[in-house]
């Protein structure tokens, strides 16, 4: 069969990287995106995706952009959190639509929204899905709705992002920086907490979408990520800058809940808060069986990559390179 992907969201952050690493494995990539011209210069030329007119929303262009697509990777969402609930179920019923006419595979990146705050640290892949938030339920509806669709599915859930070409990943929104330096980190929350960095999780969809033929109908795989204590971020800044005393500071959640009536990105923030206050993680037992190996990206080199993209590395070029090659 050709190897063709259809990557929907192909300019977000999964997206971006889900596309590069299935390029980088011999995929041919194709996107939709409502201006092509725009998304291919943000895309840059190392990036040859073909991309096609058309809108994520309307299941005629999606349709039509499938044809011949042996997978779908479904990676939209809307921006800042905004409009879920109007937006996230209508864009991915095109994509089942498109699923059904093609014959091609559903590949969703999942994430730990599905479950109960007190879930724990190493939950199984059919564990009892109890979201506490609009978000979550939204998250297992979408999984209910592959399951019934009579389609192929791939649902890969993975913690919270971060990594290069990710402005909005947990990094960037827990970083104080100014004249291109972190001045302070925010620490969100007490427990443990699940980070996935996006180049990691992008190879892993590319290693499992290489043997799909080997999956079942629906195949459902944790990502187990980095597994970070409260200062773990901090700490692995400090290194990477070369700045031990960079202060640790609390997150503002007071100003959060102050003015998440008015915004919506810190309304729907406030509503995850539980996941900085709880460990809920994810086991990867089945993926480390089914391919052998996570890819893992060590924790310094992972964000030396984050912070050169955000320009907040002003190390010299050379220490920069061997933290990265790390």
């Amino acid at each position: 069969m050709s190897k063709l992907a259809l990557v929907i969201g192909a300019t977000g952050s999964f997206g971006g990287h889900a596309a590069a690493a299935l390029l980088k494995h011999g995929w041919t990539v194709r996107a939709v995106a409502r201006d092509p011209a725009a998304a291919q210069a943000k895309a840059g030329a190392r990036m040859p995706i073909d991309w096609v007119k058309g809108d994520a929303m309307a299941p005629a262009d999606v349709l039509a952009a499938a044809h011949g697509a042996r997978i779908i990777v479904h990676a939209a969402n809307p921006p800042g959190y905004r409009d879920w609930d109007t937006l996230v179920l209508p864009m991915f019923e095109a994509t089942l639509a498109a699923a059904r006419a093609s014959g091609a595979r559903v590949v969703l990146p999942g994430n730990v929204y599905n479950y109960a705050p007190d879930a724990g640290a190493m939950i199984g892949e059919d564990a009892p899905q109890q979201p506490a938030t609009r978000k979550g339920a939204i998250r297992v509806t979408m999984e209910q709705r592959l399951h019934d669709a009579g389609v192929k599915g791939l649902i890969l859930r993975a913690g919270d992002f971060f990594g290069p070409a990710a402005p909005n990943s947990a990094l960037a929104w827990a970083t104080v920086a100014a004249g291109g330096k972190v001045r302070a980190v925010l620490t969100p929350g007490r427990a443990d907490h699940a980070f996935a960095y996006l180049p990691d999780l992008a190879e892993t969809l590319a290693r499992l979408v290489d043997r799909e033929a080997d999956l079942p109908r629906l195949a459902r795989f944790h990502f187990r990520g980095h597994w970070l204590r409260r200062d773990d971020i901090a700490d692995a800044i400090r290194r990477v800058t070369g700045a031990p005393k960079t202060p640790l500071l609390p997150f503002p959640w007071a100003l959060v809940a102050a003015l998440s009536p008015f915004v919506t990105t810190l309304r729907e923030l406030r509503e995850m808060r539980y996941l900085w206050d709880r460990p809920v993680g994810l086991d990867n037992a089945a993926l480390t069986a089914f391919l052998g190996a996570e890819p893992h990206t060590p924790l310094d080199a992972a964000i030396a990559a984050t912070l050169d993209d955000m320009g907040l590395l002003p190390a010299p070029k050379a220490a920069v390179g061997a933290v990265l090659a790390a």
